[in-house]
């Protein structure tokens, strides 16, 4: 059985690109109102979901916002725990430099390692 401590831990999987679908906005707001309500919220980025944390971000077509000013209030949320998938950043020829906020590069067994310890697990 899981400890009160573990319940409150929440993992979120955002894998979309900034553009093209409401995904990675409506996983990052899950991780924002989950915060407000006192959860531990680790955020992990994987493939095309890496580029949302690209400095530059411009609107998308459609008039579909950056995701700049949402990443940038996950600090007020306490949510600070920021992971990529390493292999995703390779395969993007991505750097942590050129990210817009601190990240730590996981690989795949650690991603199944973290998966399997936290409580909850939600994927966008």
């Amino acid at each position: 059985m899981q400890d009160a401590t573990s319940q409150a831990e929440l993992m979120v999987i955002l894998r979309h690109a900034p553009h093209g679908s409401s995904w990675l906005k409506e996983g990052l707001d899950v991780a924002l109102v989950a915060a407000a309500f006192d959860r531990r919220v680790t955020l992990l980025f994987m493939g095309e979901g890496i580029t949302a944390l690209l400095e530059g971000q411009q609107a998308g077509p459609l008039g579909q916002k950056g995701t700049a000013p949402t990443l940038a209030m996950l600090e007020m949320y306490d949510i600070d725990n920021l992971l990529v998938e390493q292999r995703g950043m390779d395969e993007l020829g991505l750097t942590s430099d050129q990210l817009m906020l601190p990240v730590t590069g996981v690989d795949d067994a650690e991603i199944s390692r973290l998966v399997a310890s936290h409580a909850l697990v939600l994927n966008f």
